[in-house]
Protein backbone atom coordinates (compact mmCIF):
# COMPACT_ATOMS: atom_id res chain seq x y z
CA UNK A 1 0.00 0.00 0.00
CA UNK A 2 1.42 3.26 -1.10
CA UNK A 3 1.72 5.96 2.00
CA UNK A 4 -0.01 9.52 1.39
CA UNK A 5 2.31 11.88 2.69
CA UNK A 6 1.38 14.78 1.39
CA UNK A 7 1.27 17.50 4.19
CA UNK A 8 -0.99 20.98 3.82
CA UNK A 9 -0.77 23.13 6.52
CA UNK A 10 -3.56 25.39 7.08
CA UNK A 11 -4.33 29.09 7.92
CA UNK A 12 -4.43 31.38 10.90
CA UNK A 13 -8.10 32.41 10.87
CA UNK A 14 -9.48 31.28 14.11
CA UNK A 15 -12.65 30.22 15.64
CA UNK A 16 -13.78 31.79 18.92
CA UNK A 17 -16.58 31.18 21.17
CA UNK A 18 -16.94 34.89 21.57
CA UNK A 19 -17.09 35.57 18.20
CA UNK A 20 -20.10 33.18 16.76
CA UNK A 21 -23.66 33.46 17.23
CA UNK A 22 -25.21 31.61 20.23
CA UNK A 23 -27.44 29.99 17.59
CA UNK A 24 -25.90 27.42 15.77
CA UNK A 25 -28.37 27.87 12.81
CA UNK A 26 -28.04 31.60 12.68
CA UNK A 27 -24.26 30.69 12.48
CA UNK A 28 -24.69 28.18 9.84
CA UNK A 29 -26.61 30.61 7.74
CA UNK A 30 -23.78 33.10 7.94
CA UNK A 31 -20.72 30.32 7.32
CA UNK A 32 -23.27 29.29 4.00
CA UNK A 33 -23.37 33.10 3.10
CA UNK A 34 -19.55 33.14 2.92
CA UNK A 35 -19.13 30.25 1.39
CA UNK A 36 -21.49 31.19 -2.04
CA UNK A 37 -19.90 34.91 -1.98
CA UNK A 38 -16.54 33.06 -2.36
CA UNK A 39 -17.96 31.46 -4.98
CA UNK A 40 -17.28 27.68 -3.85
CA UNK A 41 -18.27 25.54 -6.38
CA UNK A 42 -21.66 24.00 -5.31
CA UNK A 43 -21.41 25.73 -1.62
CA UNK A 44 -24.66 24.28 -0.40
CA UNK A 45 -23.50 20.75 -1.29
CA UNK A 46 -23.27 18.14 1.38
CA UNK A 47 -22.62 14.72 2.39
CA UNK A 48 -25.01 12.74 3.77
CA UNK A 49 -24.44 9.53 5.81
CA UNK A 50 -27.45 6.87 6.84
CA UNK A 51 -27.25 4.10 8.20
CA UNK A 52 -30.09 1.48 6.77
CA UNK A 53 -31.93 -0.99 9.12
CA UNK A 54 -29.16 -3.37 9.24
CA UNK A 55 -26.64 -0.84 10.35
CA UNK A 56 -24.86 -0.71 7.29
CA UNK A 57 -24.11 2.89 6.52
CA UNK A 58 -23.12 4.64 3.12
CA UNK A 59 -22.87 8.16 2.22
CA UNK A 60 -22.92 10.35 -1.13
CA UNK A 61 -23.43 14.20 -2.33
CA UNK A 62 -26.87 16.03 -2.01
CA UNK A 63 -27.46 19.74 -2.19
CA UNK A 64 -28.99 21.49 0.76
CA UNK A 65 -32.39 22.68 -0.51
CA UNK A 66 -34.06 24.55 2.16
CA UNK A 67 -32.68 26.01 6.04
CA UNK A 68 -34.43 27.54 8.69
CA UNK A 69 -34.24 28.10 12.30
CA UNK A 70 -35.24 24.63 12.86
CA UNK A 71 -33.62 22.45 10.25
CA UNK A 72 -31.77 21.32 7.00
CA UNK A 73 -33.77 20.57 3.90
CA UNK A 74 -33.71 18.12 0.85
CA UNK A 75 -35.27 16.01 -1.95
CA UNK A 76 -34.80 12.54 -2.92
CA UNK A 77 -36.43 9.87 -4.00
CA UNK A 78 -38.16 8.19 -0.97
CA UNK A 79 -37.52 4.68 -2.79
CA UNK A 80 -33.80 5.43 -3.42
CA UNK A 81 -31.22 3.37 -1.34
CA UNK A 82 -30.97 7.01 0.99
CA UNK A 83 -34.83 7.12 1.41
CA UNK A 84 -35.02 3.84 2.57
CA UNK A 85 -32.40 3.74 5.09
CA UNK A 86 -33.90 7.36 6.43
CA UNK A 87 -37.38 5.62 6.86
CA UNK A 88 -35.86 2.69 8.82
CA UNK A 89 -33.34 4.51 10.46
CA UNK A 90 -33.81 8.27 10.68
CA UNK A 91 -30.04 9.15 11.89
CA UNK A 92 -28.36 11.11 9.70
CA UNK A 93 -25.50 13.18 9.64
CA UNK A 94 -24.57 16.04 7.17
CA UNK A 95 -21.10 17.37 6.19
CA UNK A 96 -20.44 20.34 4.67
CA UNK A 97 -17.07 20.51 3.18
CA UNK A 98 -16.16 24.42 2.39
CA UNK A 99 -12.02 22.72 1.91
CA UNK A 100 -10.59 26.01 0.02
CA UNK A 101 -11.92 28.13 2.97
CA UNK A 102 -10.51 25.76 5.22
CA UNK A 103 -13.90 24.60 7.12
CA UNK A 104 -16.29 22.39 7.87
CA UNK A 105 -19.87 22.12 9.25
CA UNK A 106 -21.06 18.44 10.54
CA UNK A 107 -25.03 18.50 11.67
CA UNK A 108 -26.20 14.75 13.37
CA UNK A 109 -29.91 14.53 14.07
CA UNK A 110 -33.19 12.72 12.77
CA UNK A 111 -34.71 13.04 9.24
CA UNK A 112 -38.28 13.12 8.96
CA UNK A 113 -40.17 13.17 5.43
CA UNK A 114 -41.57 17.22 5.03
CA UNK A 115 -45.56 17.23 4.58
CA UNK A 116 -46.64 16.74 0.77
CA UNK A 117 -46.87 20.39 0.21
CA UNK A 118 -43.29 21.01 0.72
CA UNK A 119 -42.37 18.67 -1.58
CA UNK A 120 -45.35 19.89 -4.27
CA UNK A 121 -43.18 23.53 -3.84
CA UNK A 122 -39.89 21.82 -4.43
CA UNK A 123 -41.03 19.82 -7.32
CA UNK A 124 -42.62 22.59 -8.94
CA UNK A 125 -39.79 25.02 -8.64
CA UNK A 126 -37.26 22.30 -10.70
CA UNK A 127 -37.07 22.92 -14.57
CA UNK A 128 -38.90 21.14 -16.50
CA UNK A 129 -35.99 18.26 -17.37
CA UNK A 130 -35.65 17.80 -14.11
CA UNK A 131 -39.14 17.15 -13.35
CA UNK A 132 -39.07 14.69 -16.30
CA UNK A 133 -35.91 13.04 -14.97
CA UNK A 134 -37.47 12.15 -11.31
CA UNK A 135 -40.41 11.08 -12.95
CA UNK A 136 -38.35 8.87 -15.33
CA UNK A 137 -36.24 7.47 -12.68
CA UNK A 138 -36.42 5.03 -10.47
CA UNK A 139 -34.11 5.89 -8.47
CA UNK A 140 -31.13 3.71 -6.91
CA UNK A 141 -32.77 0.59 -9.15
CA UNK A 142 -30.60 -1.47 -11.27
CA UNK A 143 -31.46 -0.62 -15.91
CA UNK A 144 -29.92 -2.27 -18.53
CA UNK A 145 -28.63 1.02 -20.09
CA UNK A 146 -28.59 4.83 -20.02
CA UNK A 147 -30.56 4.76 -23.60
CA UNK A 148 -33.15 2.52 -21.98
CA UNK A 149 -33.42 5.58 -19.29
CA UNK A 150 -33.18 8.47 -22.02
CA UNK A 151 -36.00 6.46 -23.91
CA UNK A 152 -38.51 6.97 -20.85
CA UNK A 153 -37.12 10.69 -21.20
CA UNK A 154 -38.71 10.64 -24.29
CA UNK A 155 -41.55 9.53 -23.75
CA UNK A 156 -42.36 11.27 -21.02
CA UNK A 157 -41.81 14.29 -23.30
CA UNK A 158 -44.45 13.38 -25.64
CA UNK A 159 -46.66 12.52 -22.38
CA UNK A 160 -46.31 16.15 -20.90
CA UNK A 161 -45.27 18.37 -24.06
CA UNK A 162 -45.02 21.99 -23.94
CA UNK A 163 -46.03 23.68 -20.48
CA UNK A 164 -48.24 20.66 -19.29
CA UNK A 165 -47.71 20.11 -15.73
CA UNK A 166 -45.79 17.39 -14.68
CA UNK A 167 -47.20 15.75 -11.61
CA UNK A 168 -44.96 14.61 -8.91
CA UNK A 169 -44.13 11.13 -8.19
CA UNK A 170 -45.31 9.66 -4.86
CA UNK A 171 -41.79 8.87 -4.15
CA UNK A 172 -40.43 11.83 -4.38
CA UNK A 173 -40.41 14.54 -2.09
CA UNK A 174 -38.36 16.08 0.55
CA UNK A 175 -36.85 15.24 3.77
CA UNK A 176 -36.29 17.83 6.85
CA UNK A 177 -33.39 17.13 9.49
CA UNK A 178 -33.68 18.03 13.15
CA UNK A 179 -30.01 18.84 14.00
CA UNK A 180 -29.01 17.79 17.53
CA UNK A 181 -25.41 18.24 17.28
CA UNK A 182 -23.58 21.06 14.93
CA UNK A 183 -19.95 21.19 14.96
CA UNK A 184 -17.91 24.20 13.13
CA UNK A 185 -14.69 23.12 11.90
CA UNK A 186 -11.99 26.32 11.37
CA UNK A 187 -8.72 24.81 10.17
CA UNK A 188 -5.59 26.40 12.39
CA UNK A 189 -1.83 25.91 11.72
CA UNK A 190 -0.28 22.54 12.90
CA UNK A 191 -3.44 21.01 12.82
CA UNK A 192 -4.38 22.81 16.28
CA UNK A 193 -7.53 22.83 14.94
CA UNK A 194 -11.12 24.72 16.21
CA UNK A 195 -13.82 22.99 16.56
CA UNK A 196 -16.59 24.22 18.39
CA UNK A 197 -20.49 21.93 18.55
CA UNK A 198 -23.24 22.95 19.73
CA UNK A 199 -25.49 20.19 21.25
CA UNK A 200 -29.68 21.04 22.10
CA UNK A 201 -30.83 20.44 25.53
CA UNK A 202 -34.07 19.24 26.43
CA UNK A 203 -35.78 22.63 26.58
CA UNK A 204 -34.90 23.37 23.16
CA UNK A 205 -31.54 26.12 23.87
CA UNK A 206 -27.90 25.25 22.94
CA UNK A 207 -25.28 24.46 24.84
CA UNK A 208 -21.27 24.98 22.69
CA UNK A 209 -18.40 23.16 24.09
CA UNK A 210 -14.97 23.30 22.19
CA UNK A 211 -13.51 19.98 21.56
CA UNK A 212 -9.85 19.29 21.32
CA UNK A 213 -8.42 18.83 17.24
Amino acid sequence: MNSLSRHTDYGSASLEESAVDPDPMAEFAGWLAAAEDAELYEPNAMIVSTADGDGRPSSRTVLLKGLDASGFEFVTNYASHKGRALLANPGVSLLFPWYPMQRQVIVTGAAHRTSPEVSDAYFAARPRGSRLAALASEQSQPIDSRAALEQRVRELELRFPGDAPIPRPDTWGAFRVIPDHIEFWQGRTSRLHDRLRFTVLPGGDWRLERLQP
